[in-house]
């Protein structure tokens, strides 16, 4: 089964990993896709939801881990808070972290 470019393509809430840039290795979430490659990224942290980081999508890589809550907040609302965006990354570090403790 070939897996469709569409169903690679992060979404809204999902959490990625930073592969290239001054930002790599660090976490974010998707806030946007802006275009077919481009990707809007937060952190809630050094990148606030105000000014968003315009990602390539091959230079992120996506988890299969996406933030309820702020995907809910984006679709209700159109937009999220920092607050929610630090918090459900630090959940998702979280759970990582007693991951590789097992």
């Amino acid at each position: 089964m070939d897996v469709t470019e569409a169903e690679r393509r992060p979404r809204p809430g999902q959490v990625v990993r930073v592969l290239r840039g001054r930002e790599a290795g660090r976490y974010a979430i998707v806030i946007d896709v802006v275009e077919p490659c481009f990707v809007l990224l937060v952190d809630g942290d050094k990148r606030k939801v105000g000014q968003a980081k315009k990602k390539n999508i091959k230079h992120i890589q996506p988890t299969n881990y996406i933030a309820r809550n702020v995907a809910q907040s984006l679709e209700a609302e159109g937009r999220v808070s920092n607050a929610k965006i630090r918090y459900a990354l630090n959940q998702y570090l979280l759970r990582q972290e007693q991951k590789k403790g097992e």
